[in-house]
């Protein structure tokens, strides 16, 4: 639930899952003592697992910054000192996930992206041969040339290099245009059609996420698929050319080449042992970005409420905490990245002293020259270069797990039911039926309402009434398709809304509600909701029946004054009847209205309530004044 959970709450959610639990109170140093993974409580306003306690140091998943590990010291300063064990009953089934996020169902199907692959791989190829090339002209300058002081051959080599080095400019050139044109065509095509999919996901779920962590999770899927994208060609490419350097190596001498591998090795490991800490630090880097993202939208967003209440020294304050979280991430992050840098650098220094004192060695004793050291030593690079670079992609692969767990959050929860069941078009006449409705947020949590039956008729106009709080929106939510019931079932016009489709209901209803806000744009085309088809008289129409043609015509730019959800001239009542005008253009057979007039005078919203009055439209309204509620037909009370 949105509304978080309490430890009562929690216990009850384990024993639906089928655990036996336990509930405990002890003190910091008693946390070696408790059967894990167990649950804690945690800065007096969540929980969090504990999953591993060894001696001073301890594990802990914190769905606010991931995993993190602490010492006693700092763990003191964050449990509150109860616990929750759990016990797996037989009534316990472990879940298997079936489903996993793939980005190959958004990059969809593209015309010719083998043929542009093939090309990328054709010169990525060509650019290999010309680089196993070079170390063995290298090797004729010093053996040959040198040695026989042979201008001749030196210009012959030379200008071979030069034509050698004319082809690889213009092959990488002509290799990074289409890897360019391949990755924006993918990146387009993955972007927009995660886009669509979360424009369609149910409004519940935007109800439980800040918009910073919506943002944040968004754009992951740019980090996903560029890797994905850069790594498909560069990592078949460097294998083959690891296995050409490699073979090349041990054709020049089999010793050196084993200490490169080894040198190899002993990076992969540190690579490896050191992964899940740089995971854990991107993680933090990530959520405290989300955190901080989220606080610059709503600072933004609440910016009048800030002023009025004279807390813009509070909000700055808090900014400068969340930035400081975050810089401190990422400063932890580069101290990092600076000792693994310095600790390869240090292996490849030695490497390198070994392998000249091997190397030195062999050419005194007259197995090696100097030509071929030269040699092997390019190649010893190329394939270093090219191996490091493989170890790379595996571990750049292993850390999208990390982004695909966010991006998974958004592509596989399942969308609304846009499609209708229904054989042919239907067409909605306005009767509605609720039959035994009930809701809650979650089985935990009370009933917002139960047992509702209510039947309007077509054309109808009723009032739902009652006290703040007694679930009037929720149930006008409900009604809209916004909100799942828990159970009951709403019926239009004989026909289940669940099997109605939501995108064909909506197309024929209309609704303002009290969180509605205008988009940036002009005047009329927040009226049309941005139609590309717009009717001028339409649109009059709809503002004068909502009252404000006239204040739009004193305007001096009329339907093409430019409004938005913030920068906008409006008052409180020209943007409610702009919503309400908004409404009326899309012709709507059935019209939802949540204190849609609240904001407007005495006069002005009994002029808007008689010209609605005369609309052939089924009207259910959300209202406190007995004004608006006296235009309705009936009354409803909860």
């Amino acid at each position: 639930s949105a509304k978080g959970a309490n430890l009562l709450q929690v216990m009850k959610a384990a024993s639906g899952m089928g655990f036996t639990h336990r509930a405990v109170r002890l003190e910091t140093e008693e946390l070696n003592n408790l059967k894990l993974p167990c649950i804690l409580h945690w800065d007096l306003n969540h929980f969090v697992v504990l999953s591993k306690a060894s001696g001073k140091s301890f594990i802990v998943h914190d769905p606010a910054k991931g995993e993190q590990k602490y010492s006693i010291n700092q763990i003191s300063q964050h449990f509150t000192g109860v616990a929750l064990e759990l016990t797996p009953s037989d009534k316990f089934e472990k879940k298997v996930e079936n489903e996993k996020f793939k980005i190959s169902q958004f990059w969809g199907k593209h015309k010719g992206m083998v043929t542009t692959l093939s090309q990328i791989l054709a010169f990525s190829f060509a650019l290999e041969v010309l680089a196993i090339i070079s170390p063995m002209l290298s090797q004729l300058i010093v053996d040959e040339v040198l040695v026989s002081r042979d201008l001749n051959l030196m210009t012959v080599l030379g200008t071979g290099f030069l034509l050698l080095l004319v082809i690889q400019v213009v092959i990488d050139v002509v290799r990074s245009w289409v890897s360019l044109y391949l990755s924006t065509h993918l990146n387009l095509q993955v972007r927009n059609s995660l886009f669509r999919h979360l424009i369609r996901l149910p409004m519940s779920w935007f109800e439980k996420r800040h918009v910073g962590d919506i943002v944040s999770r968004f754009g992951s899927i740019s980090t996903i698929q560029e890797t994905l994208t850069g790594s498909l060609i560069t990592g078949i490419l460097d294998g083959v050319m690891v296995l050409a350097t490699l073979a090349m190596m041990l054709i020049y001498n089999a010793e050196l080449t084993l200490v490169v591998i080894a040198l190899l090795f002993i990076y992969f490991f540190i690579k490896l042992v050191t992964f899940r800490r740089i995971r854990n630090i991107n993680e933090e880097r990530i959520i405290r970005s989300a955190k901080l993202q989220s606080h610059f939208l709503e600072t933004i967003r609440s910016m009048q409420g800030i002023k009025l209440f004279a807390k813009e020294d509070m909000r700055h304050s808090l900014w400068h905490n969340l930035v400081t979280d975050n810089i401190n991430a990422d400063i932890k992050d580069a101290k990092f990245t600076f000792g693994l840098g310095a600790i390869n650098s240090l292996l490849m220094g030695s490497g390198n002293i070994i392998i000249y004192w091997m190397a030195a060695i062999h050419i005194i004793e007259g197995g090696f020259s100097i030509g071929m050291l030269f040699a092997f030593l390019a190649y010893k690079d190329q394939f270093s270069g090219k191996a490091s670079g493989l170890i790379n992609i595996f571990f750049a692969l292993k850390m999208l797990s990390l982004h695909s767990e966010r991006v998974a959050d958004i592509a596989l929860t399942e969308t609304e039911n846009s499609k209708e069941q229904v054989t042919g078009e239907f067409i909605v006449r306005g009767k509605v039926e609720l039959e035994n409705v009930g809701f809650r947020y979650s089985e935990n949590e009370p009933w917002i309402f139960r047992n509702i039956n209510l039947t309007i008729e077509a054309g109808e106009s009723i009032a739902l009434v009652g006290a703040s709080g007694c679930g009037k929106t929720t149930l006008l939510k409900t009604m809209l398709g916004l909100l799942p019931l828990t159970e009951g079932k709403i019926v239009i016009d004989d026909v289940s809304l669940k099997v109605l489709g939501m995108e064909n209901y909506r197309q024929q209803i209309a609704a303002v509600m009290q969180e509605d806000s205008l988009l940036s744009g002009s005047i009329q085309d927040n009226i049309t909701f941005f139609d590309t088809n717009t009717e001028d008289s339409r649109v009059h129409a709809c503002a004068k029946i909502a009252c404000l043609h006239d204040d739009i015509m004193n305007m001096p730019m009329n339907y093409n004054t430019l409004v938005g959800d913030l920068g906008t001239t409006l008052s409180g009542g020209q943007k409610q009847r702009t919503l309400l005008a908004r409404a009326l253009y899309s012709n709507p057979r059935i019209l939802f209205m949540d204190e849609a007039t609240s904001h407007l005078d005495v006069d002005t919203e009994k002029r808007i309530n008689s010209n609605i009055h005369h609309l052939k439209a089924t009207r259910i309204i959300i209202a406190h004044r007995q004004e608006t509620i006296n235009t309705a037909d009936r009354i409803f009370h909860l």
